[in-house]
């Protein structure tokens, strides 16, 4: 691929912003593992782009045909382009992930999921389309922790009752959680399958308790990592994909 087309790709602007990039010498390119950056001011200079890295404007990235990454969503943000109060979690990340072109328009990753504006935690964030439709849809039951400040002490008879199923205002058929464990009286760790609106809190109030504080912790065999700050994001390895699937 040219150099400019691979900029563009990676959503750092029109062809004509990526060409310009390379031709003001804004762009290094890292040849191999081992060899320095250098600088290319040739906008048609072609390349594997696959495992390609580069550098534009003093920041290393690497060439990812699809964007696959985590973020530690904070408390107060909301998983939406259009937030009604609270800032949007896309404006946690650098703009070339959020100007990612996808079929000609500039699309951008999208969260797989949300989480409320007071939820923390794991959230997954791409521009592929079939992987946000398959972890989405019902019948791939991914499983999903999450760590529950809850604020009267837990009893045994309401981690029984979780397991055992409670029934939501919405539906008559009773939700499980897949397991549950409390941890100390004031925190419990659930594990669901399913992804109702609000369920973690509605489960909690149907054994007449009631969530302060909600931290999603694990989505498949993928952990959120101890040193992912609030608000800090990472892109996603191989390895990682295949937890989330496992």
């Amino acid at each position: 691929m040219q150099l400019q087309d691979i900029l563009y790709s990676q959503g750092f602007g029109t062809r004509r912003v990526c060409a310009g990039l390379v031709q003001q010498g804004l762009v290094q390119v890292y040849p191999s593992a081992q060899a320095p950056a250098s600088v290319y001011t040739e906008s048609n200079a072609e390349f594997v782009a696959e495992g390609l890295r580069f550098r534009v404007q003093g920041v290393d990235w690497p060439y990812q045909e699809k964007a696959y990454l985590m973020l530690n969503k904070p408390s107060a943000t909301e998983c939406s382009q259009k937030p009604s109060t609270y800032p949007s979690i896309y404006t946690l990340l650098p703009s070339p992930l959020r100007l990612r072109p996808q079929k000609g328009a500039v699309q951008g990753v999208q969260a797989v999921g949300r989480l409320d504006q007071d939820t923390t935690g794991l959230l997954l964030l791409t521009d592929d389309g079939k992987f946000i439709h398959r972890m989405s849809s019902p019948r791939h039951h991914v499983p999903k922790v999450y760590e529950v400040t809850v604020k009267h002490p837990i009893s045994e008879a309401q981690v029984a009752k979780l397991l055992s199923g409670v029934v939501l205002d919405d539906d008559p058929k009773p939700v499980r959680a897949a397991a549950c464990e409390a941890i100390n009286e004031h925190h419990l760790r659930l594990t669901l399958t399913e992804g109702k609106y609000h369920q973690v809190k509605r489960m909690v109030a149907a054994v007449s308790n009631r969530v302060e504080a909600l931290q999603r912790s694990q989505i498949g065999g993928l952990r959120l990592p101890d040193d992912l700050a609030p608000g800090q994001w990472r892109w996603l390895s191989h390895a990682d994909l295949a937890l989330i699937a496992a």
